[in-house]
C-alpha cells in the first residue's frame, strides 16, 4: 500500500511515539510504501532540523537517509488551482496524484477537509493505524 505522509505525521513519528511512530515502523518493516516528492523531502528535513535543536538526542539523519533509499520519489507538478485553505498543503495532494497514491495520512485540518479530491482519502494517523496497520 502506497501512502503520503504529511510533515507533522512524519516528524511526530521520528521524535515521539504513538500512531505516527507505528506508521513509520510499518514502513521500515516493508508493510507500507512511502511516496514523497522533492518538496516534501525538503520540508521533512527543514522541520526536522528545527525540532532537532529542541531534542538534541534525536538524530534525524538516519531516517532521512533511509527515506531517500526506500521511499518512492515522484516528480509532482503544482495543482492547477489551490485546493487547501493553506496552499502549502497542496504539495501533499500533488505528490499523491503524481505517485498514483490514494491515501494521505495527516492530522492537519486543512488537508483532512480536502479528502476526496481526485479520489484521494485523507485520514488521521490513528484511523490509519486502526484500519491498516494493526
Amino acid at each position: 500500500m502506497n501512502i503520503v505522509l504529511d510533515t507533522n505525521v512524519f516528524i511526530s513519528g521520528v521524535f515521539f511515539s504513538g500512531p505516527p511512530y507505528q506508521i513509520l515502523k510499518a514502513w521500515r518493516d516493508d508493510k507500507i510504501q512511502l511516496v514523497v516528492s522533492l518538496e516534501i523531502l525538503e520540508e521533512y528535513q527543514r522541520v526536522g532540523k528545527v525540532l532537532s535543536e529542541k531534542f538534541p538526542g534525536v538524530d534525524l539523519d538516519p531516517i532521512i537517509d533511509l527515506l531517500i533509499v526506500k521511499a518512492e520519489l515522484v516528480m509532482a507538478s503544482s495543482l492547477p488551482e489551490q485546493i487547501c485553505e493553506d496552499s502549502d498543503d497542496d504539495r501533499f495532494l500533488a505528490c499523491a496524484i503524481a505517485g498514483k497514491t490514494k491515501l494521505i495520512i495527516s492530522g492537519d485540518k486543512h488537508l483532512l477537509r480536502a479528502s476526496g479530491y481526485h479520489n484521494i482519502e485523507v485520514v488521521s494517523p490513528r484511523k490509519f493505524v486502526d484500519e491498516y496497520v494493526l
